[in-house]
């Protein structure tokens, strides 16, 4: 067959609910994605529903999902021609092959199971639907067989652990979606899928079809998928949708749903963009132009035959342990290799970043551990930081970045030569969760932040863990290992609510829990923004500022949680004068969290380097994240303030330093830093200013 006709998606069946809507709220984004970002093309719309028509007509009518070519509803039991209104009758000539509503009655009444009806609603000629909680397959087996004895050949479906649908023999999702297929010669290739429970099993179970299964899918569907080539989305209900018909390229990369609420309005943003519309736009872009020219040469002064450096060596006179400056580290190289990849055209730019993926493969531990560092005049690797403690963000950041290096170059074969790798650092990550709780255990100042005492349960390293193990899954997939890729996906999904149960505290019980983070930390209240740090024993409230922009860009919280945030950052100024500040609020000597050691070479006082500092490098996924929230006028304001930053220099201009002071935005640490100058390159593009 034809591979181009393979890929090409000519029909859409789509479950409605927990699907394309929450069942509950009836809220959903669909429609306006839809209507908007659908193509000129022949691509045909079809529900495929346990919804009867009328009520299915009444969502369309009412605008809560669009307007469709085809609706198979009841469960497979009716397909409906919206562009004609009328019902095929043909398919259900097909139906009343066996079927007897009545003999169906008296089955049901002599099973001796807690079986209750389902309202009027949901019943009709073709579909008897029932309540049965928490059935097992035993009891479906049984009931199946209840029918068998009755000499009727049905179908038994049973969902969401409770609902439970007989329907005649040849009547289901897909049995009605492959003779509807046929009734439009679409091939099986080139129909997409999509569903939450049981009942939608049926669809992903014919051959070569693809699929989508959203975030919030039931187990049962999971396990039903799991060994298939279907796509594991990210987000929940519609917002899996779109995420998943952009992975097929039904729909365009923007089409992937941001800030559905229009917050132009509120106070802070109104003001920033107030200003904004004050300034000179001309003057701006050509200044983050010319600054993007300095940031490419700057990561052409830290390419070395290992891979990127963390700062230029012939620009930087190391000073005592300032030599392991002169390093290629697994944080910054990750970093470095990821804000560079729209570089990947340049040879040598390319290179390193496949060099710097390389070096550190080569020196991974016996047990799975990525070094921190590799030590550039001699190959040597180090496994520590400050005080001998070992790097957790370090092997995270470098499967995360190898996965965007193979997504962009599709280098297959670079993946197989080092999935093993990856598969021995994810253990090793993994080991890091100690208490099974889906969050990792971090050590005092076990990450980027080496000389700032934070511990456990950490939200920068939280997010990263999330999207490492979405990577892992994404990669498996590359190679065709469904079943791995699903249940990496899948635990991802548990790292995510883990964290928004523990990092967003409310005071507000949550449904179905137990014990509230309420009741165990009342006195934190509730906060806008995902807080530092959690342990068993108390917590840090402060704004985690990189933490939270990761948390948006990497989809870890929604827009409108990104908003609380972003307006709660505005409004303290972690922007201002450049962005961004790491932390806020800064701690101060006296402060519960402060750290004698804070004073070593002057380093982490109030408002300096992990203190509150500002670093260029944040600033470039600042840029992104309120470019993702959908301000891009004020997203281009911001870079135009990261140009101004990585102009200033210590010695020279557009030395891209390390990081600057907090209040007086001076520069400061060591120049041409690589993350420095390829977060910036990467801001640039994505917001489409260089193309």
């Amino acid at each position: 067959m034809d591979i181009s006709k393979e890929n090409t998606i000519r029909l859409l069946s789509f479950d409605i609910d927990n699907t394309l809507i929450n069942f509950n709220t009836l809220k959903g984004g669909f429609t306006k994605t839809w209507n908007k970002y659908k193509t000129d093309s022949q691509v045909l719309l079809t529900y495929n529903t346990g919804r009867l028509i009328d009520d299915v007509l009444n969502l369309i009518k009412k605008g809560i999902i669009p307007e469709p070519n085809y609706i198979i509803s009841g469960v497979g039991t009716h397909i409906y021609d919206f562009n004609k209104k009328c019902v095929v009758k043909e398919f259900n000539d097909v139906l009343d092959d066996g079927w007897d509503i009545q003999s169906v009655e008296n089955v049901i009444q002599n099973i001796n199971h807690p079986i209750s009806d389902q309202p009027l609603k949901y019943q009709h000629s073709y579909k008897r639907s029932y309540f049965f909680h928490n059935a097992t397959q035993e009891h479906i087996t049984s009931i199946e067989q209840d029918f068998t004895n009755a000499n009727m050949h049905i179908n038994v479906v049973y969902s969401g652990d409770k609902f439970l649908d007989i329907l005649p023999k040849w009547a289901n999702k897909g049995n009605a979606l492959q003779w509807l297929l046929r009734k439009l010669e679409i091939e099986v290739c080139n129909t997409l899928v999509a569903g939450d429970s049981g009942n939608d099993s049926a669809m992903f179970n014919m051959k070569d079809v693809k699929g989508i299964v959203v975030a919030n899918a039931h187990e049962e569907l999971y396990k039903f998928t799991k060994h298939k080539q279907v796509y594991h989305a990210e987000c929940a209900y519609d917002n899996g949708i779109v995420e998943g018909l952009v992975h097929y390229k039904v729909l365009p990369e923007e089409a992937k749903i941001t800030n559905q609420e229009d917050h132009s309005e509120d106070y802070y943003i109104k003001q920033e963009l107030n200003n904004i519309a004050e300034e000179d736009e001309n003057e701006k872009i050509a200044l983050i132009r010319k600054g993007y020219d300095k940031a490419v040469e700057a990561i052409r002064k830290n390419i070395t035959p290992l891979g990127f450096s963390a700062c230029s060596i012939d620009d930087n006179i190391p000073n005592g342990t300032d030599e392991n400056y002169h390093s290629v580290w697994a944080r910054d190289g990750a970093i470095t290799v990821i804000g560079s990849l729209p570089l990947i055209y340049d040879e040598e730019i390319h290179k390193c970043q496949r060099q710097t993926l390389l070096t550190l493969f080569e020196h991974i531990s016996r047990n799975g551990q990525i070094p921190s560092n590799v030590r550039i005049k001699d190959n040597a690797p180090d496994y520590s930081g400050v005080g001998g403690i070992c790097s957790i963000d370090s092997g995270i950041w470098v499967v995360i970045a190898f996965y965007e290096y193979v997504n962009v170059t599709k280098d297959i074969e670079f993946l197989r030569d080092h999935i093993s790798d990856i598969k021995e650092t994810m253990r090793w990550l993994g080991a890091h969760d100690s208490n099974n709780d889906a969050l990792l255990e971090i050590p005092e100042a076990g990450d980027w932040t080496d000389l700032f005492g934070r511990s456990y349960n950490i939200l920068y390293d939280e997010i990263l863990w999330y999207r490492a193990n979405v990577c892992f899954g994404r990669m498996l997939e590359m190679l065709g290992d469904y079943e791995q890729a699903g249940e990496n996906i899948r635990w991802s999904q548990v790292i995510k609510k883990e964290i928004i149960e523990n990092f967003w505290p409310s005071t507000k019980q949550k449904p179905y829990s137990s014990v509230a983070f309420a009741e165990r930390q009342f006195a934190l209240g509730d906060t806008t923004y995902l807080i530092a740090q959690t342990t068993p024993f108390d917590f840090s409230w402060r704004c985690d500022v990189f933490g939270n922009i990761l948390a948006f860009l990497h989809g870890t919280i929604d827009a409108e949680k990104a908003h609380q945030t972003f307006r709660f950052m505005l409004g303290v100024g972690v922007n201002d004068p450049f962005p961004v500040s790491n932390v806020y609020p800064v701690v101060s000597p006296g402060d519960p969290d402060w750290r004698p050691y804070y004073t070593v070479n002057l380093l982490n006082l109030p408002n300096h380097y992990h203190n509150g500092g500002i670093w260029p490098f944040v600033g470039g996924f600042w840029v992104k994240f309120v470019n993702k929230l959908g301000f891009k006028d004020m997203a281009i304001s911001e870079l135009h303030k990261l140009a101004l930053i990585n102009k200033e220099g210590v010695n020279e201009e557009w030395e891209f330093t390390e990081w600057a002071h907090g209040v007086t935005g001076k520069p400061m640490g060591k120049a041409y830093q690589a993350w420095s100058a390829a977060q910036y390159i990467s801001a640039c593009h994505d917001l489409k200013i260089i193309k």
